[in-house]
């Protein structure tokens, strides 16, 4: 009898070992991740602000990905017009001349994205993650970050910060960017976001059956690229619902909110923001006082955590090739098929650890993926 219990108790403690061991093993971050991706688009309308461009109710086009259910893997794949009405208006691609003289209709046909257009989301209830598009950006300029965080369970919407998008829609009306309102768009962007965490509160509580119970609004985090990372950091500073920010070559100048988790990306060799843009990205990871990490990329420029390679593969500024800042030397910048995994790597544990509050990611959180490409600083405990 004591050698059945002693043999029992043996068992017993190896199986809890063991479900420890597993729950301290996080997926591999750089991988996709369990769950198929769906994507829908939605018109959300802020009727407490007045647009000053289009002089209607604030109206934000929001592109959703989501964990979709297993009958979605196969299906056909989302294509780049699908974020444009279907390329409804013919004014879109004379704008996309203009604006990246690029064949919007030809590069529909070679966009890569792995999302199922409107597929049945998954039964579960999932964190949220906002994303900031830059200045004359738009909602899908980060598709591969943002279907890369819904394969690993989260709810990912990415908003049109309407006149300063490239283009977006408002009640199936073009909308182009405004120049001139660059100012108005800086108040507008953070409202913007703080916007959508109240209306996702409101779908997850029945304002749309699809994504009833889906959001878990005590996890959310935003993340942003550019004037994106800007609105980031501002959303830090005035919206207490945020747990995790991740701005992408981009901050602020000034800050309130110094205990946020955050993670800095920056590229060294961006020649938009410039020499002293980065330099502001890193004294923001400097002056962090809260769980906060920096991933530098050596070749890395403005556009290298984007899809322009996709519109146009000798882009420039971190797209293609061009000159050190410094130097003036030639450079090639880092690849996508390099840098992306690495930003969706570093993304889905930070995000992993600081909003879903998931074991297992400090170990790749506190290494250097990439010691050629790289630059990786972390401090995950807080500091006095």
């Amino acid at each position: 009898m004591f050698m059945r219990r002693l043999a029992f108790f043996v068992a017993l403690v190896t199986l809890s070992s063991c479900l420890a061991l597993a729950q301290d093993v996080a997926p591999d971050p750089e991988k996709p991740g369990p769950y198929p991706v769906g994507v829908t688009t939605m018109q959300f309308v802020d009727h407490s602000r007045t647009d000053v461009t289009t002089k209607k109710d604030r109206s934000l086009l929001t592109e959703i990905w989501y964990p979709a259910t297993d009958d979605s893997k196969g299906l056909p794949k989302n294509r780049l017009l699908e974020f444009f009405l279907n390329g409804a208006d013919s004014n879109l691609p004379v704008l996309f001349q203009l604006a990246f003289k690029v064949d919007i209709n030809a590069i529909d046909k070679t966009f890569k994205n792995f999302g199922v257009r409107d597929a049945r989301i998954r039964d579960g209830k999932f964190p949220l993650i906002l994303f900031s598009h830059g200045n004359g950006g738009m909602r899908s300029q980060g598709v591969f970050l943002c279907e890369h965080l819904a394969s690993h369970g989260y709810i990912v919407a990415a908003p049109d910060h309407t006149a300063n998008s490239a283009v977006t829609f408002v009640d199936g009306e073009l909308v182009a960017m405004n120049p001139e309102i660059r100012e108005q768009a800086a108040k507008d962007r953070p409202l913007d976001i703080r916007f959508l965490i109240d209306t996702f509160d409101k779908l997850s509580k029945g304002a749309d059956s699809r994504f009833l119970g889906r959001v878990d609004m005590d996890k959310i985090g935003v993340a942003g690229h550019s004037f994106g990372g800007f609105t980031s950091t501002w959303v830090a500073d005035i919206e207490p619902r945020v747990d995790a920010i991740l701005p992408l070559a981009g901050c602020a100048k000034e800050r309130v909110n110094y205990t946020m988790p955050v993670m800095v990306m920056v590229g060294t060799e961006d020649d938009t923001i410039g020499l002293e843009g980065n330099e502001r990205l890193r004294k923001y990871y400097e002056e962090s006082k809260g769980p906060h990490y920096l991933v530098e990329f050596k070749n890395g420029g403005h556009y290298s955590f984007t899809e322009m390679y996709q519109f146009k593969p000798d882009f420039g500024d971190g797209v293609g090739e061009g000159k050190r800042l410094e130097s003036g030397e030639p450079l090639k910048y880092v690849t996508m098929d390099v840098a992306f995994p690495i930003i969706n790597g570093y993304a889905t544990a930070f995000f992993g650890k600081y909003v879903k509050g998931a074991a297992g990611y400090e170990k790749y959180l506190g290494a250097n993926r990439n010691e050629q490409e790289l630059i990786v600083k972390s401090e995950p405990a807080p500091t006095n």
